[in-house]
């Protein structure tokens, strides 16, 4: 074998290695873009849910049992783990939710 051929076998292994190098990181894109957009779409439920949460724990309470004020509580920590939540998947991004604790120490006091 002459050098040339040594030259166009070398060659055609690096093409095929950089095709398939191409086609891995074209698979890995487009895995990054997906999850970042599933990731978004649940962004979008957790901040409704969020919201939603919020409303309800702005009602005033006139049952005075204890299992409502527990169920009151429960609503509340998941709402704050769901800015937890909703928080370290953007923490990247620098967006973040602020807990409104004007009305979380008020329901404090309560129970």
């Amino acid at each position: 074998m002459n050098l040339v051929n040594i030259l166009i076998v070398c060659v055609a292994i690096l093409v095929i290695v950089l095709l398939y190098s191409l086609y891995k990181l074209y698979m890995f894109s487009m895995l990054i873009i997906n999850l970042e957009d599933s990731i978004e779409e649940c962004l979008e439920v957790l901040d409704s849910r969020y919201e939603s949460m919020t409303e309800i724990l702005e009602i005033p309470i006139f049952f005075d049992s204890m299992e409502v004020r527990r169920v009151i509580n429960d609503i509340r920590l998941s709402r704050d783990s769901l800015v937890y939540v909703a928080n370290k998947l953007t923490e990247k991004y620098g967006n973040k939710i602020e807990i409104k604790e004007k009305n979380d120490k008020e329901n404090e006091e309560e129970v």
